[in-house]
């Protein structure tokens, strides 16, 4: 079922105040990886991660539309997303980063699909790229988890515009 409802009012704000705003909602720190057919990898940060179901095992993230591996991501049928623990900050940096090889130097292994898992990430879920909604200026996706895994750690978080990590246990 997908309701739409009438537009909403005309907004009493501009893009700075509401990203402001958004600045405040603590969230986690994911590295989203997938490798193409002609063993490219391609990474990226991206805070917009939830679950969504549990049965089947659904999580979503979200792509700005301009993003330039946009294309790559909404044509392979998998990808990983990686949780990234409280020491690895730099990880989250490199990968929003515009490098040309966000992997260089970075420790990783393969999924049983060929997607990159990187070493130390506190859980990462293999997921087969289930639906695409384009809404706004983003692209949600949802992925249906086909295997995942954990090793608990102190998170890396990120609020009001920087990181910040979360206490050991």
């Amino acid at each position: 079922m997908h309701t739409r409802f009438p537009r909403a009012e005309a907004r009493q704000f501009d893009a700075a105040h509401f990203r402001q705003a958004l600045s405040q909602f603590a969230t986690g720190v994911t590295v989203i990886t997938t490798r193409l057919a002609d063993g490219t990898l391609l990474g990226l940060t991206a805070s917009s991660f939830n679950s969504v179901s549990l049965d089947p095992p659904l999580v979503l993230w979200s792509l700005g539309t301009r993003a330039n591996s946009l294309q790559a991501f909404s044509g392979n049928s998998h990808y990983v997303i990686n949780i990234l623990s409280a020491e690895q900050a730099h990880l989250a940096q490199q990968f929003a980063s515009k490098m040309e090889n966000r992997f260089e130097g970075v420790a990783y292994t393969l999924s049983r699909t060929g997607q990159p898992v990187l070493e130390g990430a506190s859980a990462w879920f293999e997921c087969h790229n289930r639906s695409q909604y384009p809404e706004g200026d983003h692209v949600i996706f949802v992925g249906e988890v086909e295997h995942c895994e954990v090793d608990p750690q102190a998170a890396l978080v990120f609020h009001n515009g920087r990181f910040t990590k979360t206490e050991a246990f």
